[in-house]
């Protein structure tokens, strides 16, 4: 999707850059041209990484990616609070949308009977 976006943003630009200097625009079309600039080194990116393809690794000299434990800033382990492994808050608002509090059933019967 990225690269069809630099696509889209190379012609829009080239389009921009051709317009206005046609018009007789010259701030525009500079401005325009510095944008063609940003967006072609962007595309150039996106064509890089692309050709790494997927399963790239970084040389010897990197250090593998450091895995942070699932605790809050409070430092607890983060059971129910959200922070844990996430079972717990899913289970927790799942029941919570299971089953509406009394002011929620009251208001459904009062609107029923009008």
């Amino acid at each position: 999707m990225r690269w069809w976006l630099s696509v889209w943003g190379l012609i829009w630009t080239g389009f921009g850059t051709a317009a206005f200097a046609i018009a007789g625009r010259p701030g525009w079309a500079i401005a325009c041209g510095v944008l063609l600039l940003i967006v072609a080194t962007d595309f150039a990116v996106v064509v890089h990484r692309i050709r790494q393809g997927s399963r790239f690794q970084p040389g010897r000299d990197v250090p593998p990616y450091e895995v942070h434990s699932h605790q809050n800033p409070g430092g607890d382990s983060g059971t129910g609070s959200g922070y844990g492994n996430g079972g717990d808050r899913i289970e927790e608002v799942s029941r919570r949308n299971r089953t509406p509090g009394p002011s929620r059933t009251r208001d459904r019967s009062r609107n029923a009977r009008l």
